[in-house]
C-alpha cells in the first residue's frame, strides 16, 4: 500500500508521538485528519509545534474516542487510521484505573467497530513495550509473554486483544505496533527523560524513582517512520510488530548523559513517590525489532545521544511547560 494521497486519520494527534506522526504523514503526501481531545479551551496541544505550512495542510477534528457515535462519524471517508489516542501515564493508572479502561479499551473498541462499519483499508493500533512487563528473556521479540504489571499495561493488552479479535472474527485489516520507550522533543514531564532534563535545567536538584531499570529508547521520528512503514506493508496485516533500537540504557546512565550535555551536576535524590510498587516496576526492556525490519525494511536512524540533545534544546526553549517542583503523575 502506498500511503501518498491516502485519506489518513491520526487519533491522539495532539499528543507527543501523534504530532510527530501527523507531521511525517503530511511530508509523505497524505491527506491528514488530526483528532485532538475535545476540551473547553480548544487546545491543539503539540500540533501547535508544527510548522505553519504543514499545519495548514492538516484538517483538525476535536472529539473523544470514548463516544462510539463520534468514532463512527470521524471515520467516514478515511482510508487509514492510526489509533494513538490513549491515557499513557503509568503512575496515574494506579489511582484512576477506570479512566484507562474507558479510553484505552472502550476507545479502541469504538475505533475498531467504526473501522469495520466504514470499511477502512488499514487500522494501525499503537501499543507499548509495557505489555511485556519485566523481560523474561532479552532481547524481547513479539512471542514474549504478556505481563500486566500496571493497570495501564493491562488496558493496552486488552486493546491489543480486541484488535486481534477484529482481525480473526471480521477480517479487519489491523496491525498492532509495540513501540519501546519513545522519546524526543514535545514529550511532557510524564516521560522520564524530560522529567530528568527539566529538573537538571531548572531545579536545585533532580528527583527520580529507581535508577536501575533499563529501557530501549527510540527517538520519536523513528517511531513515526516505523508506524508509516508498518501501515504501508500488506504483509503486516494481522500481525504484531515491535519497534525499538536493540540497545538498552539504564536510567542512571541517561542521567549521566544529560549531566554531560548540560554541563551541570546537581544533587540527585531518590523520591519514594516516584518509585513504582515492587511488583509493578519493569526492570528491563530491550527490543528485538527483526520482524519489523524483515517485513518493512524499517530500522532506526537516530541514536540516544543526538536525541537527548534535541530534548535538552526543546526543554530549554519551553521551560514554562515543565513544573519542576511538582510530580506529574
Amino acid at each position: 500500500m502506498n500511503l501518498s494521497g491516502m485519506r489518513v486519520l491520526v487519533t491522539g494527534a495532539g499528543g507527543f508521538i501523534g504530532s510527530h506522526l501527523t507531521e511525517a504523514l503530511v511530508d509523505g503526501g497524505c491527506a491528514v485528519t488530526a483528532l485532538v481531545h475535545y476540551d473547553s479551551r480548544a487546545d491543539l496541544s503539540n500540533l501547535d509545534f508544527l510548522p505553519q505550512d504543514k499545519f495548514a495542510r492538516v484538517k483538525v477534528l476535536a472529539g473523544n474516542v470514548e463516544d462510539p457515535f463520534f468514532a463512527n462519524a470521524m471515520l467516514e471517508g478515511i482510508d487509514v487510521v492510526f489509533h494513538l489516542a490513549a491515557l499513557i501515564a503509568i503512575p496515574h493508572s494506579y489511582v484512576a484505573p477506570a479512566s484507562y479502561v474507558r479510553t484505552n479499551v472502550d476507545g479502541t473498541l469504538n475505533v475498531l467497530e467504526a473501522a469495520r462499519t466504514r470499511g477502512t483499508e488499514r487500522v494501525v493500533i499503537m501499543s507499548t513495550s509495557e505489555v511485556y512487563g519485566t523481560a523474561r528473556y532479552a532481547p524481547i521479540n513479539e512471542e514474549h509473554p504478556l505481563q500486566a504489571q500496571s493497570p495501564y499495561s493491562a488496558t493496552k493488552i486488552a486493546a491489543e486483544k480486541l484488535a486481534e479479535s477484529y482481525w480473526c472474527a471480521f477480517g479487519l485489516p489491523v496491525v498492532v505496533v509495540r513501540a519501546f520507550n519513545t522519546f524526543g522533543p514535545r514529550q511532557s514531564a510524564r516521560g522520564v527523560l524530560p522529567t530528568i532534563v527539566s529538573q537538571q535545567l531548572f531545579s536545585d536538584r533532580v528527583r527520580v524513582g529507581s535508577l536501575t531499570p533499563t529501557r530501549d529508547f527510540l527517538f520519536v521520528r523513528d517511531t513515526a517512520m516505523g508506524l508509516m512503514a508498518v501501515a504501508a506493508c500488506d504483509e503486516a496485516v494481522g500481525q504484531v510488530l515491535n519497534l525499538g533500537t536493540g540497545h538498552e540504557t539504564s536510567i542512571a546512565d541517561v542521567l549521566a548523559s544529560v549531566q554531560a550535555i548540560t554541563g551541570v551536576n546537581k544533587p540527585v535524590d531518590v523520591d519514594d513517590d516516584r518509585v513504582r510498587p515492587k511488583n509493578s516496576e519493569v526492570q528491563r526492556l530491550l527490543c528485538d525489532f527483526s520482524k519489523a525490519r524483515a517485513m518493512t525494511g524499517w530500522a532506526p536512524k537516530f541514536d540516544l545521544a543526538s536525541g537527548l540533545r534535541e530534548v535538552v534544546a526543546f526543554v530549554q526553549a519551553n521551560g514554562h511547560r515543565f513544573r519542576v517542583d511538582s510530580y506529574a503523575r
